[in-house]
């Protein structure tokens, strides 16, 4: 009878460790695909933060002091152009750096960069010339993504009031 008993606790012991170990496992690979969740959901809150301060800029219309102030935040940001056109200047000015978007570009060249622009930014203030940005005008702004959904460029251009 004692070899019985203690042959029952052996194995009650091996089945709760069983148990335990299964539990444990179980909880493991839980918790593996949470994580796993919770890096997808903060990739692409990453995404969206990354890109949310071009928002405001896609396909809205903005006032000419916001063209400026874009133009001073992103002068320096490499792989990046702003284009304006004005009502002066209908064929618009680049600065930083000139992209590819021309109805007659591939998908993969559209939004690339094709070459630098040595625009200065203080000809948009400058009321003499034909890039000049008047503060009161009005704007419709255009974010140009490349292929990659990446921003690569703002264009800005001057809306104008038929009489």
């Amino acid at each position: 009878m004692n070899n019985a008993s203690s042959a029952l606790k052996v194995a009650a012991g091996i089945f709760l460790t069983i148990a335990l170990i299964t539990i444990v496992v179980v909880l493991f690979v839980s918790a593996q695909e949470a994580t796993k969740t919770a890096q997808n959901n903060f990739s692409d809150i990453q995404t969206e933060l990354s890109q949310a301060s071009f928002t405001v800029y896609d396909d809205t219309t903005v006032s000419g002091s916001q063209v400026t102030n874009a133009l001073r935040k992103f002068k320096d940001r490499g792989q990046f152009g702003i284009q304006v056109k004005t009502g002066k200047n209908n064929a618009g000015q680049w600065y930083g750096n000139e992209l590819n978007i021309s109805n007659l570009s591939t998908a993969e060249q559209y939004g690339a960069v094709s070459g630098n622009s040595y625009a200065d930014i203080s000809n948009s203030w400058n009321e003499s010339l034909n890039d000049y940005v008047n503060p009161s005008g009005k704007f419709k702004a255009r974010v140009i993504k490349d292929n990659s959904n990446v921003v690569r460029g703002l264009i800005f251009t001057q809306t104008t009031v038929t009489p």
